[in-house]
């Protein structure tokens, strides 16, 4: 069988894409992770949140091996995934007002602490809401988005405004509107996403930045290993621990 020409365009997209990023936003990477390792060093709390296929990127930097253990999911119940019922209801959820600020409300995020949130669109009221809610909470916010949406489509939120201007970092993915890599003649849609695999990488990437500010600055980051590897699970367990006051997807 040879070799399928449309995954290889699909690789060579992504792979553009995440050189650009690494161009073009390796300044607001490396503040994105001085705040991290600000918070982390200052006894902060970070947490991160997605909804959709957003929450995926979020998800991907939580209780995970070679993770920062600090990181913490923050919650929104039927748009955190596609496992809700009707999958449809998760869309829907991102456009109503009031419930950002309703689960911030009811959450253990406090001033001092970090938030990262991911929406490539960053035009639906849920990440817009978030981001002005926790900074008036007292959080420090990184957005995580496409500017490209806040450039060329018009905001579902009430103020106008897109997830971009509520932050006080923005990573962008530079992702095409539509977030679709591939086009080919005899299907109508294009497709092929590349969201996912950049934005985690951004992620990735901004904990990296952080563990190099707290190496620098002499504390040692708490990190997870691999519970599949000996001593993984003891030394997850201790360092969980050791930082229980600040991990919540323990309790």
């Amino acid at each position: 069988m040879s070799d399928s020409k449309l995954a290889g365009q699909f690789f060579d997209a992504a792979i553009g894409l995440l050189t650009r990023v690494r161009d073009e936003e390796a300044e607001s990477i490396a503040a994105a992770g001085a705040a991290v390792a600000d918070t982390v060093e200052s006894g902060g709390r970070l947490f991160a949140f997605g909804a959709g296929h957003s929450s995926l990127a979020a998800q991907d930097v939580v209780y995970r091996a070679g993770g920062l253990a600090l990181m913490n999911l923050l919650t929104v119940p039927g748009v955190v995934g596609v496992d809700v019922m009707p999958a449809p209801l998760g869309s829907a959820l991102e456009r109503v007002d009031g419930l950002a600020s309703a689960v911030l409300d009811s959450s253990p995020a406090t001033a001092g602490d970090l938030l990262v949130i991911v929406s490539l669109s960053g035009r639906n009221a849920l990440p817009v809401e978030m981001a002005q809610n926790a900074r008036a909470l007292g959080l420090k916010v990184i957005g995580v988005t496409s500017v490209a949406y806040a450039e060329n489509t018009r905001s579902r939120h009430a103020s106008g405004g897109f997830l971009r201007d509520h932050c006080d970092i923005v990573l962008d993915s530079k992702i095409a509107i539509g977030d679709a890599e591939l086009t080919v003649p005899g299907v109508e849609a294009p497709f092929a996403p590349a969201s996912t695999v950049v934005t985690s990488a951004i992620m990735q990437s901004m904990l990296a930045a952080a563990v190099e500010q707290l190496v620098a600055r002499g504390v040692e980051p708490p990190m997870l290993r691999s519970g599949n590897v000996d001593g993984g699970h003891e030394w997850n367990g201790r360092v969980m621990t050791e930082n229980r006051d600040r991990i919540f997807y323990r309790h």
